[in-house]
């Protein structure tokens, strides 16, 4: 069988990146089939990040998220971290976790951290234990944060994100050139790959 490649589209700070992730699973359990995640800020500076207290976000969640979860059987909360934590510096340090082969299990900790553990993506100590824990070495990832080594090569993934592929809403797949935007059905995507192996 064929490796066939599925590249997602994600912000951490997205509930449906990490419910979109489970389905990438079921479907993809068995197949050649390579996950490659690719970064899109949803609210990059100076945009202003959510705020819990608002109306939006609890809505979305009661009427969106938590049905979907419950029904992939994903555990995941609305954390309480007010406003959202821009996610730049998570990025770069998914620069840092792609160089070392390590870029899935990074960006699948890192929605974990924030929506099972709620801790806040934006402290560069908490993107450190993070990066431990996928293998990173942990004062690595400190002073490239604080020296900005992976700046200008997310900033380069962002302006691919959005100049060359388009991309305007996450979770964006694409695979084999074909785009899927939002949570695919689990069965669905399975008997698409199926097909094109």
């Amino acid at each position: 069988m064929v490796s066939q490649e599925i590249i997602v589209y994600s912000d951490y700070v997205c509930p449906f990146c990490l419910l979109a992730e489970e389905v990438i699973a079921q479907a993809t359990e068995g197949l050649d089939v390579e996950v490659r995640w690719r970064p899109f800020e949803l609210r990059p500076a100076p945009v202003p990040t959510l705020k819990v207290e608002d109306p939006y976000l609890p809505r979305v969640w009661r009427e969106s998220v938590y049905p979907m979860a419950e029904k992939l059987g994903v555990p995941i909360k609305l954390p309480t971290i007010s406003p959202q934590p821009r996610t730049d510096k998570a990025f770069e340090v998914f620069a840092m976790a792609e160089e070392q082969g390590a870029g899935h299990a990074y960006s699948m900790a890192t929605l974990k951290a924030f929506f099972q553990q709620e801790r806040d993506i934006g402290d560069p100590n908490v993107l450190a234990d993070i990066g431990e824990a996928v293998g990173l070495a942990h004062q690595a990832v400190l002073d490239a944060l604080a020296d900005g080594r992976y700046r200008e090569q997310h900033q380069a993934a962002l302006r691919h994100a959005v100049e060359e592929a388009h991309i305007q809403s996450v979770p964006t797949l694409i695979i084999g050139g074909e785009t899927v935007q939002g949570v695919p059905d689990p069965l669905a995507l399975r008997r698409f790959l199926t097909e094109r192996a």
